[in-house]
């Protein structure tokens, strides 16, 4: 199965790249093939109009259009700013609509806090089934996310480590399951 990341901050000191190395070194270390889409290197210019729908689409959004085409489910990394997911996230997702279509996307906040960026994530769920896409019910919360790794970037805190296993376990179950299911709807056609 091939899962993008998406890593949706770009802020100096940012923290939430951390755990999307984490995951992607897991789920690649379990047979996925991950993307990993940093928002800080593919940067997007503010939406002016949706892919699809734009009469000179900026070769940056194209690419990533293909990209997010080609994953058959998607983690969404975001920090929580102001009780919400981050801008530069919610600007990359207006740009697309298909690229979401039936896909299982899992959920990843993080926060200098102790909730974890819950009201990102549950904001987040919102938006992705106004995506026609199909959210993890469960997701990783990453609470005081600058104690939780190590100089070397490794997941020290016990807690978000047994929380990431779980998460991933679902999110595995959850997007082959989804996945399967579209594999069967498109034999039948």
């Amino acid at each position: 199965m091939k899962i993008a990341i998406i890593i949706g901050s770009i802020r100096q000191g940012r923290q939430s790249q951390k755990i999307a190395h984490y995951l992607q070194h897991k789920l690649a270390a379990n047979g996925s093939t991950i993307d990993l889409i940093d928002l800080a290197e593919t940067p997007l210019p503010m939406l002016e109009e949706r892919v699809g729908k734009h009469p000179q689409l900026p070769a940056e959004v194209q690419d990533l259009s293909n990209r997010l085409h080609a994953a058959d489910a998607i983690i969404m990394v975001t920090p929580e700013y102001h009780g919400s997911f981050s801008g530069v996230l919610k600007n990359a997702l207006d740009y697309f609509y298909g690229e979401f279509s039936k896909k299982a996307i899992g959920i990843v906040t993080v926060s200098a806090g102790k909730f974890g960026g819950i009201n990102a994530a549950t904001q987040l769920q919102q938006v992705i089934l106004s995506l026609g896409a199909f959210p993890l019910p469960s997701k990783l919360l990453v609470p005081e996310v600058y104690g939780a790794f190590n100089e070397a970037q490794e997941l020290t805190n016990e807690f978000t480590s047994r929380s990431a296993q779980k998460f991933m376990d679902d999110f595995q179950w959850f997007a082959s399951a989804i996945y399967e299911k579209k594999q069967q709807a498109t034999l039948s056609v």
